[in-house]
């Protein structure tokens, strides 16, 4: 049983591990980490989605973990990205692609638009208000025009250890941006990688989840634990922002369908892992 993942970055790279060690053969596309990944099991295929002849080099693997994100560094569009690098991958490849693969796609709880601090699901309304929130659901529609019988795992905010939400400002005393009585939703990155084992292993095809810890905080909880941890001071936040998103995130489909149990069921099992 082989995979291939594009975008093998903090969640990738992690999922390749784990994929490794049960003994899978595994290939990466990569830009330039061939030897990283070579180091740790992980066959490299040097390319970009945004350079469609380098993708001609893609294998024909079991299953297929796409989990692309945005360089900043690198000076491309979201856009670019995110729905014209889909779109390179599938038409490189033609009935390859589109046939024999099981398609596992990390898209982003930000297609929604919720204000409110409502509980939403997957059968909530997708109405962004961010443009990147409406670019990852332009690139979901890009997708499932090609494999609409790809599963869809929508991530809330990924972080685990290196990657703790504005720990650098916090230390340096910044104010937080935004309401601090607006909700976060967070999965600490271990947690994700148990999402996409377990839907490998069960998701119906076509279908979409959501894939969050079981207890939202607000910003005003999770900011100021964080600082606490870090030995940061106390946070404070500026209220800027205007119209921002203000949701619960419900995993409760993928707890059912997935078997799916975040060993860190709130930030505070999961910070204590990661700083």
């Amino acid at each position: 049983m082989s995979v291939l993942i594009i975008g093998c970055g903090y969640l990738g790279m992690r999922a390749a591990k784990a994929w490794v060690s049960a003994g899978r053969r595994v290939y990466a596309l990569t830009r330039g980490r061939a030897d990283l990944l070579r180091a740790h099991g992980v066959e490299p295929v040097v390319g970009d989605v945004l350079d469609p002849d380098s993708l001609t080099k893609l294998p024909h693997t079991d299953t297929v973990l796409y989990a692309i994100g945005l360089d900043r560094t690198a000076g491309r569009s979201m856009r670019e990205v995110y729905v014209q690098g889909l779109e390179n991958v599938f038409q490189a490849h033609g009935q390859h692609a589109v046939g024999f693969m099981q398609f596992l796609y990390i898209s982003s709880t930000s297609v929604y638009g919720q204000t409110d601090g409502s509980w939403i699901d997957e059968t909530s309304p997708t109405e962004p208000f961010e443009e990147s929130g409406r670019v990852v659901l332009e690139a979901e529609q890009t997708l499932r025009g090609y494999r609409p019988d790809a599963v869809v795992l929508r991530f809330a905010g990924i972080y685990g250890p290196g990657r703790v939400l504005r720990r650098a400002s916090l230390l340096k005393g910044e104010p937080v941006p935004g309401d601090p009585e607006r909700f976060l939703n967070l999965i600490h990155v271990d947690d994700g990688v148990r999402a996409v084992l377990a839907a490998e292993a069960r998701a119906e095809p076509g279908q979409t989840y959501l894939i969050a810890d079981d207890h939202p905080p607000t910003r005003r909880e999770f900011f100021t634990r964080t600082a606490e941890m870090i030995g940061a001071p106390p946070p404070t936040f500026d209220g800027s922002g205007g119209a921002e998103a203000n949701r619960r995130v419900s995993n409760a489909k993928a707890k059912r369908e997935l078997g799916f149990t975040p060993q860190y069921p709130s930030f505070r099992e999961g910070l204590a892992a990661s700083v």
